[in-house]
């Protein structure tokens, strides 16, 4: 899995790191049930610290997208490759909102009268 930080991106790094990862599995690098490489590992290959990969992590998994097992590491979740996607377009449709003047309940209201 090749991981890349763009260093003029303003967002903090866990983030970053949380969004590299996505876009591998969005773009197939990596898939359902597949291990990732050691947070340690990871850290070096992308030049940031160790905790910082660690939250990036913490953060996909708590999206769902990565699964943490005692003994088998980090890998990819059932689906993360389908749920990666519609995340990152509801995260573009908060922004898309947010210049526009909504706010996200703004966005929850119109997701309600949609149903």
């Amino acid at each position: 899995m090749l991981l890349r930080l763009n260093a003029a991106d303003s967002r903090p790094l866990h983030e970053q790191v949380a969004g590299a990862i996505r876009r591998a599995i969005a773009e197939g690098e990596c898939g359902p049930g597949d291990r990732l490489p050691s947070a340690r590992d990871l850290s070096q290959a992308l030049d940031v610290n160790v905790n910082t990969v660690l939250r990036g992590l913490r953060t996909l998994r708590d999206e769902g997208v990565l699964e943490f097992r005692r003994g088998r590491g980090v890998t990819v979740a059932d689906g993360a490759d389908q749920r990666s996607v519609l995340l990152d377009r509801l995260r573009d449709l908060v922004v898309d909102a947010g210049r526009l003047g909504y706010s996200k309940d703004d966005l929850i209201d119109m997701i309600k009268g949609i149903s």
